[in-house]
C-alpha cells in the first residue's frame, strides 16, 4: 500500500471507490436513504476537491485507489463548518480493504497537512452508521462537538480537533 496526492487524473476512480465502497451501507440505511445518499454521492464535484483541497489517496498493485480523503483549508464555510477550520471529507475505504490501517493513514496524514499548513481547527462530520470511521477519528483524538440531527436517516455528530 502506498499513500500519495490525488491528481486529477484520478477523478474517475475516485467516484467509483465511492459508490462502490458505500454500497456497504445500502442495507443498514434501507432503499429511500440509500437512493438519497446515492445521489448525493453523485454531485461531489471531486474535480473542485482535488484542485481546491489537499487530496491524499491509499493504492495498492498497479495504482488501484482504495482509499481517499480530502482536507479542505479553512476560509470554506459550510452549513457545518465554520470558516476558520479546515476539515475532513469523504474518508473512504474499499470495503475489501477494510481493517488494514488505510482509514487511520488517510486521517493521519490529513492531520498532517492541516499542521503544516498552519491550520489551528480541523472538522469533520459522521454517522451513526460508520462505527468502524467514527472509532478511527476518537483514537487519532477527535471530539464530538454536537449532533447535526438526521441526514439519511442517521444522528451525525461534528467532530473537531484543536491542533
Amino acid at each position: 500500500m502506498q499513500f500519495r496526492q490525488a491528481t486529477i487524473n484520478d477523478i474517475h476512480a475516485l467516484k467509483a471507490l465511492a459508490l462502490s465502497s458505500w454500497q456497504q451501507f445500502e442495507v443498514s440505511l434501507g432503499k429511500d436513504n440509500w437512493n438519497e445518499l446515492c445521489l448525493a454521492l453523485d454531485k461531489v464535484n471531486y474535480a473542485d476537491l482535488v484542485n481546491s483541497a489537499y487530496g491524499v489517496v491509499c493504492t495498492v498493485g498497479e495504482e488501484a485507489i482504495v482509499g481517499m480523503a480530502f482536507l479542505v483549508p479553512s476560509g470554506n464555510p459550510t452549513d457545518i463548518f465554520p470558516g476558520d477550520w479546515c476539515y475532513v471529507r469523504m474518508v473512504t475505504v474499499d470495503a475489501n480493504y477494510n481493517g488494514m490501517g488505510i482509514g487511520r493513514g488517510l486521517m493521519l496524514r490529513c492531520i498532517e497537512q492541516a499542521r503544516d499548513q498552519g491550520e489551528s481547527i480541523i472538522g469533520l462530520h459522521t454517522a451513526e452508521f460508520m462505527n468502524k470511521a467514527r472509532h478511527i477519528y476518537e483514537s487519532v483524538g477527535f471530539r464530538i462537538v454536537r449532533e447535526l440531527g438526521q441526514r439519511f436517516g442517521n444522528k451525525y455528530w461534528l467532530y473537531q480537533m484543536d491542533l
